[in-house]
């Protein structure tokens, strides 16, 4: 299909999706502004996240962070904890330096263009072309993955979405189909549309959809076969050890590093089972972290299995008994198992707290398989 096919479609399509938007959009709140602060923070929160899992955190994050000024003012430990359980920690620090690039750097004010917007932390073509075009009215096109799935439907692409060249060939249809007019409000409506109508698989609701007079794979009886998918990816198994730190009613956490699994959250101290007893590794870490053998034998608290997204992982947790405290620093803390649950914690590790605290009270070791976020980064 060539693009001048695509443009002469454009009308049609733009002016469908439009009046289907118009009528029946979802009301929601960042929705009822064109402020770039709220549009950027709901853009952040929604990628790889669905709007009811993101709806809450969005306006318990709005309430305590009004502003872009107020959001960079925060300590990161603070946003963290606001994020936590969200999933995929990297959205949340990349907002947090965005915000402190904006305020230090732009003047308090967001860049108004595609160029300039992605120049901040954690803004890619996707969020830079719909912050621009919802807030500044400039004409950007948007691909996420709902729109992917419109877009290989409409124009019957059985090409592997998972391959670069026809991510890059949806582009370029999707800049063609770009209206020059209420662009803002025509992403919005395909990017609605994929998750509310055009949903994945069978589940499409194609006889709802304003565009099914247009839709090649619907006259060609195709749709729960797009978009075409890569195979997913093998999720691999492996085990943590938790060691439960104590020193008189104070247990031992740190500071994740910055990258990777669960990066800059607070944990009681872990790592991944290599070669040898869960019993020893715990025993071994609180001695690195203490400079002090254990004086209690290490004893097990909880040994749950979450799912995540891209691996399983099985947590085994051990209290390790210290004789002292080793100094506090900018990475370790020790702290009551109450205010541990003040920090910023993966959703994960807030649960296995939880289970500490049975423990506490009950004296009986926590097993169970328990489903966690699939969000874990």
């Amino acid at each position: 299909m060539t693009i001048a096919v695509v443009k002469n479609c454009q009308p049609g399509l733009s002016r469908r999706l439009l009046a289907w938007y118009d009528r029946d959009h979802r009301d929601m709140p960042w929705r009822r502004t064109r402020e770039p602060y709220p549009v950027w923070l709901s853009e952040m929160m929604l990628q790889q996240t669905q709007v009811v899992t993101a709806l809450p955190y969005y306006q318990r994050f709005i309430k305590r962070f009004p502003t872009v000024q107020r959001l960079a003012a925060a300590p990161l430990d603070e946003v963290l904890l606001l994020w936590s359980g969200l999933g995929y920690y990297a959205r949340a620090r990349n907002m947090h330096r965005a915000a402190c690039m904006i305020v230090n750097e732009f003047g308090g004010q967001f860049p108004d263009t595609v160029e300039g917007l992605r120049l901040l932390p954690g803004i890619g073509p996707y969020s830079a072309g719909a912050i621009a075009s919802i807030c500044f009215d400039r004409r950007a096109a948007v691909v996420d993955g709902n729109v992917i799935r419109v877009l290989s439907r409409v124009f019957n692409i059985h090409d592997d979405t998972g391959k670069s060249q026809t991510v890059k060939r949806i582009w370029t249809i999707a800049e063609a189909l770009t209206p020059k007019a209420r662009c803002g409000d025509y992403n919005q409506a395909l990017m609605e549309l994929g998750a509310t109508i055009c949903v994945p698989g069978a589940a499409a609701r194609c006889t709802m959809c304003p565009l099914k007079s247009i839709c090649g794979a619907f006259k060609k009886g195709c749709v729960a076969d797009l978009p075409r998918k890569p195979r997913k990816a093998v999720v691999r198994s492996e085990t943590h050890v938790v060691a439960a730190i104590y020193n008189r009613d104070h247990w031992l956490v740190r500071r994740r590093p910055s990258d990777g699994l669960w990066g800059g959250l607070w944990e009681m101290p872990s790592e991944v089972l290599v070669g040898r007893s869960t019993k020893k590794t715990a025993e071994r870490l609180t001695t690195s972290l203490t400079k002090q053998a254990t004086t209690v034998a290490a004893r097990p608290f909880c040994d749950v299995t979450h799912q995540l997204s891209h691996r399983t992982i099985r947590f085994v947790g051990h209290v390790c008994t210290s004789a002292r405290r080793s100094p506090s620093g900018n990475s370790t803390h020790w702290a009551m198992l109450d205010e541990i649950m003040q920090l910023g914690l993966s959703r994960a590790m807030r649960l296995i707290i939880e289970d500490l605290s049975r423990m506490k009270r009950n004296g009986k070791c926590v097993t169970r398989r328990r489903r966690a976020s699939s969000a874990a980064q």
